[in-house]
C-alpha cells in the first residue's frame, strides 16, 4: 500500500526527514512512533501530498506522493490531531457536508456517531462539544466514505480512558474490515494495542522497525521479582525468567514454601524506545 525509499525532506536547509526507507502492508496498522518533533507529523503530510518537496521516493496506493490527484483522495481518510469541523454546524451537519465531497457511496451518519457515543449528540452545534467530543467526531470524519487507507494523528489524545478504549475497539474493527491504518503517536500503550508494526522516530530518523512484541521480546527476557521474610524483615530479590532455575536463592525459598510473592515483567515499549533511541516519548 505504501513505499518509502530514500526518502529526505527539509523545511530549512538543514536535514530534517532523512534517508527513511519503509513499506507498509495492505491491512495492517502501521505505527509512527516518537516525541513531539520527531518527524511524525511531516512524514504523514508528504504521504498526503502536502509536502511534495522532497527526495527520494515516497509512494502510497500506487502513486508517488507528489503526483497524487483527486482520486486519491477519494480513498483516504484522514485524521488530524486537531478539529478540522465547522463549529457553527451541527455534527450531524458537519458529516452531510463532508459525506457530499466524495463521489462514491457514503456510510450512514447515525451508524457513525454510534460507533463513538455521539448519538444523542448529532443536532447539537460542534462549538458546544468538549474536547474530547470533537476528537470523536473528527476521527469519525474520516470514515465517512470508508476509504481504504486511513491517516490517523493521535487519535486519543484528549479522550479519558472509556473513550479511548472505544476509539481504539472502532479502529481494530475498521482493520478486520481490510482497511490500512497509518497511526502517528507518542502513546506507546496505543501503539502496543494496535499496531502490528512500528517504526521508532526520532530527530527525523528511522531507529528501529518491527512489531511491538518482537521489539520487547529481542531487547530482554521477561524479570521476576520475588519477596520473603528474613528475621520479620521483608527482602526482595530479582532474576531474568529464562535463568530462573538457576537462582539458588529463589529455589531455596520454593523448596521450603517461604516466598511472599512472585511475580513476571517485561520491558514496555517506552523501555525499548529509551534503550534504542536514548530518548523519551514525551
Amino acid at each position: 500500500m505504501i513505499q518509502v525509499s530514500n526518502l529526505s525532506f527539509s523545511y530549512t536547509k538543514k536535514p530534517f526527514i532523512q534517508d527513511m526507507n519503509f513499506e507498509v502492508h495492505e491491512g495492517e496498522i502501521f505505527g509512527f512512533l516518537g516525541p513531539s518533533g520527531a518527524g511524525k507529523s511531516t512524514l504523514q503530510k508528504i504521504l498526503l501530498g502536502m509536502l511534495p518537496g522532497y527526495t527520494g521516493s515516497a509512494i502510497a496506493c500506487g502513486t508517488e506522493c507528489n503526483r497524487h490527484d483527486q482520486d486519491f483522495y477519494q480513498s483516504i481518510g484522514v485524521d488530524f490531531e486537531y478539529s478540522t469541523m465547522y463549529e457553527k454546524l451541527t455534527a450531524r451537519e458537519n458529516l452531510e457536508f463532508f459525506s457530499s465531497l466524495y463521489r462514491q457511496r457514503v456510510r450512514s451518519i447515525d451508524e457513525l456517531l454510534s460507533l463513538v457515543g455521539l448519538e444523542n449528540d448529532g443536532d447539537k452545534k460542534v462549538t458546544a462539544y468538549s474536547k474530547g467530543m470533537k476528537s470523536r467526531l473528527n476521527f469519525i470524519k474520516a470514515l465517512v466514505h470508508d476509504p481504504k487507507l486511513l491517516f490517523l494523528d493521535e487519535p486519543t489524545s484528549g479522550l479519558d480512558p472509556t473513550n479511548s478504549r472505544m476509539m481504539k475497539d472502532v479502529i481494530l474493527e475498521e482493520k478486520k474490515k481490510g482497511k490500512t491504518i497509518l497511526l502517528t503517536t507518542h502513546n506507546m500503550q496505543d501503539a502496543t494495542e494496535l499496531c502490528d508494526r512500528v517504526a521508532f522516530i526520532v530527530g527525523g530518523k528511522i531507529f528501529a522497525l518491527d512489531s511491538p512484541h518482537n521489539l520487547i521480546m529481542s531487547r530482554g527476557a521477561a524479570k521476576i521479582t520475588y519477596s520473603w521474610l528474613d528475621n520479620d524483615i521483608e527482602k526482595t530479590g530479582s532474576c531474568q525468567l529464562d535463568r530462573a532455575s538457576e537462582d539458588v536463592t529463589l529455589k531455596g525459598l520454593i523448596n521450603e514454601n517461604r516466598l511472599l510473592s512472585i511475580h513476571s515483567s517485561e520491558p514496555t515499549l517506552n523501555d525499548i524506545f529509551i534503550d534504542i533511541t536514548g530518548k523519551t516519548l514525551v
